[in-house]
């Protein structure tokens, strides 16, 4: 099973939802606090390998933003256990992770730390993160100045430039202008191509899906309704 990159083992996820943050923080005390459940995830087992490009299609509360945060540790199963194998690189929140008072070039670093690579393969990335980024002198200017679209370009640079042997997309090939747009189409394409990465592709349009995936997962109310290939998922679902 060497080549298995990221497995679920009967993932159950339940969010537990509080009246307030004055409950919430009491919950973390006292057991007898009310809550809601929202059960997330239920009973998900699967298995993706080295190479493979898995689109996750689903309405909304599907439970496809869950599965992504479970695989980038960002939440935890409440049951069951997630194994992940490999760098990961997440483009989900572009921006997070970045401090508005470091400048561009300070916040490469600091994204990097966070993803646990040294600071001296960091700077062999640094030239390519800046030249895709494009945003000019601002990269030394505190990112407090940027407009959202440069942090989010900066952010994308970042995310698709560190080499990853796991790759997450949540809906972020929108971003920039079309100039931009379809150079991150074509970074996914050469990363997906030329690296044998796994990708894991949340994404509402069937276009997009079909153009990255060669396999599809239809998630329904936490559950995994269709497992397969990519056209067949899409077709599966149309007809929800």
């Amino acid at each position: 099973m060497e080549d298995v990159m990221i497995e679920f083992k009967n993932v159950k996820k339940v969010y537990k939802l509080y009246k307030s943050d004055k409950y919430r923080f009491l919950g973390i005390f006292f057991k007898k606090i009310p809550y809601k459940k929202n059960e997330a995830s239920e009973d998900l087992s699967f298995v993706i390998r080295k190479g493979e490009s898995v689109a996750l299609l689903g309405r909304n509360g599907a439970g496809k933003s869950t599965v992504l945060k479970m695989i980038t540790k960002t939440a935890f199963p409440t049951e069951g256990e997630v194994i992940v194998n490999g760098r990961v690189s997440a483009l989900l929140e572009l921006t997070s992770g970045f401090d508005p008072e470091f400048t561009g070039r300070e916040n490469i670093y600091l994204k990097g730390r966070l993803m646990g690579i040294q600071d001296s393969e960091i700077a062999k990335m640094e030239p390519e993160i800046i030249d895709f980024a494009g945003i000019g002198d601002y990269i030394d200017q505190p990112t407090r100045t940027y407009s959202s679209g440069m942090k989010a370009r900066l952010g994308f640079a970042v995310n698709a430039n560190i080499r990853p042997e796991i790759f997450i997309i949540d809906e972020a090939l929108s971003v920039g202008d079309a100039e931009f747009k379809k150079k991150c189409l074509d970074k996914v394409k050469k990363i997906i191509n030329d690296d044998n990465v796994t990708l894991v592709f949340v994404t509402h349009s069937e276009e997009q899906a079909a153009q990255f995936c060669d396999r599809g997962m239809v998630l329904e109310k936490g559950k995994v309704a269709f497992d397969g290939d990519i056209n067949e998922a899409i077709k599966y679902y149309r007809k929800k």
